[in-house]
């Protein structure tokens, strides 16, 4: 009874692991797994099936990104724009707040 409430009731994901935009779209990074994901996702508008790139080799550090179809056009500083502000939200449960990054010149 309890689970059927919570899935009525819209209970969180637990692979969700947090979300980013670019000022047009929002974007979701879902995690393979609860517990040591080789992998996350990234999909377009809450729309799972629009996965815009997948981040696989997590656990042995050899990364590899696959796009999804409508995305690999994108330009390379779009790209990895969108890796960047995923792997902030898989590890951070979000990118970081504008105007709050510290950058050292020397």
């Amino acid at each position: 009874m309890r689970e059927e409430l919570s899935a009525r009731h819209g209970a969180p994901d637990p692979l969700t692991r947090g979300q980013f935009s670019d000022g047009q779209r929002l974007f979701t990074v879902r995690a393979s797994s609860t517990e040591a994901p080789d992998s996350f996702q990234v999909f377009a508008g809450g729309d799972a099936a629009d996965i815009v790139v997948v981040v696989s080799g997590l656990t042995s550090w050899n990364l590899r990104a696959t796009w999804g179809d409508g995305w690999r056009s994108a330009s390379a500083e779009w790209k990895s724009w969108v890796k960047d502000q995923a792997f902030m939200a898989f590890y951070n449960g979000r990118p970081p707040a504008t105007g709050s990054v510290r950058v050292c010149s020397g």
